[in-house]
């Protein structure tokens, strides 16, 4: 069977597309036992809401707009890449880094804070979820943060491939909406 550099013959589904869609459903499943277990926990015990009411929503919510407009700005990425116009690629995966890392920055501003009250993993079993769940978030966002780096690196070295964008960017998008569950359970319930 003979391939293209875009899709496999007879099919329009790109080389290791597959693949991604495979590993988010793994994930989907991590995301989903934890935040399952958060909420089964949450129903069959007391105090949760005293101890959610010392996170700061308002930060969280710029959290979340810094987040969302990172998906914005990939998506844009992946439309600069289509057009073929490598400098709005490169600025738009150069944007998605900064607000990745500016929503780390915030998340590690809010854990020093929280750390600072006396709010640790060890403090109770809703910090023992909320650290469990948005740290490993937060590494997920680490993780896209080096391959959209990675591809901005390669964008400045003339590369463009819209394949691989278009995997990270599914990525990103996946991660965002993890923080769109998280968001509410944690911060708003």
């Amino acid at each position: 069977m003979e391939t293209t550099a875009a899709t496999r013959a007879g099919t329009d589904i790109l080389p290791g597309k597959v693949g991604v869609w495979w590993f988010l459903a793994s994930e989907v499943m991590l995301f989903g036992g934890l935040i399952g277990s958060f909420i089964v926990s949450r129903l069959g015990s007391s105090g949760w809401s005293g101890e959610a009411a010392h996170l700061s929503v308002p930060v969280a919510a710029i959290n979340t707009l810094v987040l969302l407009t990172s998906s914005m700005t990939m998506v844009m990425a992946f439309g600069a890449v289509e057009k073929g116009d490598p400098r709005g690629l490169r600025t738009y995966l150069f944007l998605t880094v900064l607000l990745g890392l500016t929503f780390l920055g915030i998340k590690a501003y809010e854990y020093s804070s929280e750390v600072a009250a006396g709010f640790t993993p060890v403090t109770g079993l809703f910090w023992s979820f909320y650290y469990t769940m948005t740290g490993l978030h937060a590494l997920h966002v680490l993780a896209g943060i080096i391959t959209n780096l990675a591809l901005f690196v390669m964008a400045r070295r003339g590369l463009r491939n819209q394949h691989r964008v278009e995997l990270a960017g599914l990525y990103w998008h996946f991660v965002d909406i993890v923080w769109i569950f998280l968001f509410p359970l944690l911060y708003l319930t």
